[in-house]
């Protein structure tokens, strides 16, 4: 028979037979006169063999052993493939919890799902730009903290997406993303202001709160919030506002040593 007909009897493709062949589980018998290769009932069985061993999940390249070898350890195998295959579902049953957890809450798929909501929250009081900008924060303060360290984050986004501080802090956003390199003194004095009136009580609240925000898990990531270009304007008032936040951070964290 050809190689179409050694396809189809033994389910697979054509393009299976030539990369079993490509790896040495399929000897590839010498071509005939006529120029065709003709395989012979041993080749399909060992292409059906193939098939009933990829069906239990063994990957082709493990598979020779099986194929030209009876001394194997079967329970040994069949105790790794159960383990593989518990591994699998539970990395799947997760995934499917993910997906209701997305599919039951607003907020974008390619940020942190635990932030999401809030993200969605805090988009509906922003420009698009804007709302682009804090997913991208949130991603990257996500990576940054890590796992460990996302229920800080969540408590974070939580306070910041509550309708009190939502609206301000967008505001304080779009100003802070117009704000022109040569804005005076004044303007940036007012912006830094504004800032700190909403940014400080929230650093207080939440590192004094139960459990208290661990401060030092996100405190570095903000320093990597300027995603995309800042001007010379931008870039000093985040200075200063960083300046602010570590003061603020250090004062609190010498309260709570002297137990003040």
């Amino acid at each position: 028979m050809r190689s179409s007909e050694l396809a189809r009897l033994g389910g697979v493709t054509v393009r299976a037979l030539r990369h079993y062949h490509q790896i040495g589980l399929l000897d590839e018998p010498e071509r005939r006169a006529n120029g065709y290769r003709e395989y012979g009932p041993e080749q399909l069985v060992r292409v059906l063999r193939i098939r009933h061993l990829a069906a239990l999940g063994i990957p082709l390249d493990h598979m020779g052993t099986h194929l030209d070898s009876t001394d194997g350890d079967r329970a040994t195998l069949l105790d790794e493939l159960d383990a593989g295959f518990a591994s699998e579902i539970e990395r799947l049953t997760a995934q499917r919890r993910l997906v209701a957890q997305l599919r039951a809450q607003a907020g974008p798929l390619d940020a942190p799902p635990e932030l999401a909501p809030f993200l969605a929250a805090l988009a509906a009081a922003e420009s698009t730009d804007l709302a682009a900008l804090d997913r991208d924060r949130a991603v990257l303060l996500a990576g940054l903290a890590g796992n460990a360290r996302m229920p800080d984050l969540v408590r974070l986004y939580e306070r910041l997406a509550a309708p009190d501080l939502a609206t301000a802090t967008a505001e304080l956003g779009e100003r802070f993303a117009t704000l022109d390199p040569e804005a005076s003194a004044a303007a940036s004095d007012a912006l830094v202001a504004d800032f700190e009136a909403v940014v400080l009580p929230l650093i207080a609240d939440l590192a004094t709160a139960d459990p208290p925000l661990d401060l030092d898990a996100v405190a570095p990531a903000f320093r990597s919030l300027a995603v995309g270009d800042l001007n010379a304007a931008q870039r000093a008032v985040m200075d200063r506002l960083e300046a602010s936040a570590a003061a603020e951070h250090a004062r609190i964290r010498g309260s709570s040593a002297t137990g003040a």
